[in-house]
């Protein structure tokens, strides 16, 4: 059983038993009453249950000079309106909230519209203001874009973030896997790596014979690793010209937004195959420290140095290696 919730009201409709039985509507309604008055669930609100109850509801509800004839449903069970008692109460709480709100919009509008009152259109202030707005909002989208946290939802297809996400996760292992070695070779290659390290004297296997098997087999990583990059870099690119689409009033700007941009992450898409040329090297000892784990996209303000005098600070977008 449903406990019942204010605005609802709970009737008995008759069966397709009691239909077919030809059972009429005032049997019907006794053996309604009858459930109400003897379900230990319902017994205390029986008078505020029923079909006579709901259709006494209706009229009060309905407009005086165009009553409306209640209808009785054949489903499992009729829902009634609010009464008119809560109908009042909701608007009266629901009200205030809805005034502020339209208080603060006026505010908002009389508040641009007092700019606009002073507005030159040679003002070089607000050309330098329009122009770090768009620049900045073009930093935010390519954020949104790649940590996936944007308003707009592509259900097309896959792109920015989820599209990386998917290169790493699946694409990348899938390289890996077309990887092919011979076994016989590999056991053949260790067989010879320990005997070599043993030399005439030795009695334990060293470290070496291991490093050097390993070092020849990350050798192989590094072609999956560059088209990787490759992937990850187009992907990438492909993300600022989308972002930069909403630039697309001013041509110059988009051009050189782009510019600027893509060139950064050239930049770094050098320093990172470097990174994996110098990993897979058999002869590299160690990692260095001091390669970039993060991509920091140039402040907003290179995209317009030539035009901005403001000392505002502007924030930078990092995408961070996994």
């Amino acid at each position: 059983l449903c406990p019942p919730v204010p605005g609802y009201i709970g009737v008995v409709n008759r069966s397709q038993k009691d239909i077919d039985g030809k059972k009429d509507i005032r049997a019907a309604l006794a053996a309604e009453r009858k459930f109400f008055l003897s379900h230990p669930a319902y017994r205390h609100m029986a008078e505020r249950m029923g079909t006579p109850h709901l259709q006494r509801v209706l009229n009060q509800v309905s407009c005086p000079s165009h009553p409306k004839k209640p209808q009785i449903s054949r489903a499992p069970a009729s829902i009634s309106p609010v009464p008119r008692q809560q109908l009042t109460n909701h608007i009266r709480e629901t009200l205030p909230s809805l005034r502020s709100k339209l208080q603060s919009q006026l505010l908002s509008l009389e508040k641009e519209v007092e700019e606009y009152k002073n507005f030159r259109p040679d003002d070089p202030t607000r050309k330098t203001k329009a122009l770090l707005q768009m620049v900045q909002q073009f930093g935010v989208d390519f954020e949104k874009r790649i940590e996936g946290s944007g308003d707009q939802v592509d259900t097309l297809e896959l792109s920015g973030g989820a599209r990386i996400n998917r290169i790493f996760h699946e694409r990348f292992p899938f390289e890996l896997v077309k990887m092919e070695f011979d076994e016989k070779d590999l056991r053949r290659e260790i067989s010879y790596a320990i005997k070599n390290i043993h030399g005439v004297t030795g009695l334990f296997t060293p470290d070496l014979a291991f490093e050097a098997i390993v070092k020849k087999q990350v050798v192989k990583l590094k072609e999956p690793c560059l088209k990787c990059v490759d992937l990850v870099i187009q992907e990438l690119i492909n993300t600022v010209r989308q972002c930069t689409s909403k630039l697309g009033s001013y041509p110059r700007l988009r051009e050189e937004t782009e510019r600027i941009v893509t060139t950064h992450i050239r930049e770094r898409e050098g320093k990172t195959k470097d990174q994996v040329r110098v990993s897979s090297h058999p002869t590299s000892p160690k990692l260095p420290q001091e390669f970039p784990t993060s991509l920091t996209l140039p402040s907003p303000r290179s995209c317009c140095s030539s035009t901005s005098s403001s000392p505002t600070s502007t924030p930078t977008t990092r995408i961070s290696s996994a």
